[in-house]
């Protein structure tokens, strides 16, 4: 019998989705934007600001994804072995910034980065006796010098982080109209802005602006799906431009479907773990 509504928080925050959380006498704890939470081992969030909202997208009709994204022997070995892995929904700013500072990275570089951000830049506070520095708003980082964000350890990313910032400030990039807007005509705005490509665009789309059909390509998902799908999916190049990308899209969706966003998730997992993380 598949419980459907099993929440692994280890596998989740552990898959590359998130950078700012640690965990302290078994709860975790991390930085959503202008909040904190708090996960106990059972998926029950405390906020900080005393929101309710489904960070753990616990509402996701699993049954109906895993079902949909069940196409092969591979997929149901991944979905099998991490079963509870789930998409988080994350403060789009924050996610937004984050997958920028990303580009060309490893997470733990990118981690060390956005806790310097969120320390020169955020909000200190306390909650649960914890010390803690909220993620820095928009308004906050356009308004910084390139000399503040580059002593954060951004480096060449500085200039578009600030630029991103200042496209939130003037409307140019709306939140809460790509949240609306399906899956084209959201990644279209997103490809607007400095810094910003395919993968990074399709990170933004799938962990924070409800596009289950973003499905994010970076070398490493390249190779697995050369690895696993290299027949179904005609992945014999040794690189992808912008064409060969949407159209290796286009023939994801149609194979898994307007759920592949989650197949992605667990076959990068999947693989990584195989590869005990060190190609990240």
């Amino acid at each position: 019998m598949i419980d459907y509504n099993k929440i692994n928080l280890e596998n989740t925050i552990n898959s590359g989705q998130v950078f700012l959380w640690k965990k302290y006498d078994g709860l975790w704890y991390g930085v959503n934007g202008q909040d904190i939470l708090e996960i106990n081992k059972y998926g029950k969030i405390k906020s900080y600001q005393n929101y309710r909202l489904d960070f753990l997208r616990k509402r996701d009709n699993m049954k109906k994804i895993i079902q949909s994204i069940s196409k092969d022997k591979i997929i149901k070995n991944a979905i099998k072995k991490y079963l509870g892995l789930r998409v988080l929904r994350q403060d789009p700013f924050q996610c937004f910034i984050s997958f920028i500072a990303s580009s060309n990275s490893n997470i733990q570089k990118i981690r060390n980065s956005l806790e310097n951000l969120s320390i020169k830049l955020g909000e200190k506070i306390e909650f649960d006796k914890k010390e803690f520095f909220l993620f820095p708003d928009s308004k906050t980082i356009a308004n910084s010098t390139l000399e503040e964000i580059k002593n954060c350890g951004l480096g060449y990313r500085s200039k578009f982080v600030i630029n991103a910032a200042k496209m939130i400030e003037s409307g140019i990039i709306d939140f809460d109209y790509l949240k609306k807007c399906d899956y084209y005509e959201a990644k279209k705005n997103i490809l607007q802005v400095p810094g910003i490509g395919n993968k990074v665009a399709d990170c933004i789309l799938l962990f924070s602006l409800e596009k289950f059909d973003a499905f994010p390509l970076d070398r490493w998902m390249f190779r697995i799906l050369q690895k696993y799908y290299s027949e179904k999916f005609n992945t014999k190049t040794k690189s992808i431009t912008d064409k060969q990308y949407t159209l290796l899209h286009e023939k994801i969706i149609d194979y898994f479907g307007p759920y592949a966003g989650y197949a992605q998730q667990f076959l990068f997992k999947m693989e990584r773990e195989n590869y005990q993380k060190n190609w990240l």
